[in-house]
């Protein structure tokens, strides 16, 4: 199993972002995926959920109408939309599947600051 994110970097707060996460090693389309954030001194928390068919997903309350999971399943890859962005979404993202333990990415850095 291989995730590998991409997409972070350094913006202006109320900027976009899209992070991707590109998937090897098992069927991509059989299993939900989730996204997760740590910031530094924090614990990594969850942030996004999409299903394996993409018909469910759900997100954090912090996040809620700014950011928007999706996921190409013919790509093996699973998307993280972030608008309108604020200081505090300033974090480490990683993408995660769970396959009876947990798989994760090497994380991507977003940082948003003026």
């Amino acid at each position: 199993v291989q995730l590998v994110e991409s997409g972070g970097g350094l913006v202006q707060p109320g900027g976009s972002l899209r992070l991707s996460c590109a998937a090897s090693g098992f069927t991509f389309s059989n299993y939900d995926m989730r996204w997760y954030r740590q910031a530094p001194g924090k614990e990594r928390d969850l942030v996004a959920y999409i299903s394996s068919d993409a018909g469910r997903t759900n997100y954090v309350d912090s996040v809620k109408g700014r950011f928007t999971v999706s996921r190409d399943n013919a790509k093996n890859t699973v998307y993280l939309q972030m608008n309108s962005l604020k200081p505090e979404d300033t974090a480490v993202y990683y993408c995660k599947v769970f396959r009876g333990v947990s798989y994760w990415g090497q994380g991507t850095q977003v940082t948003v600051s003026s």
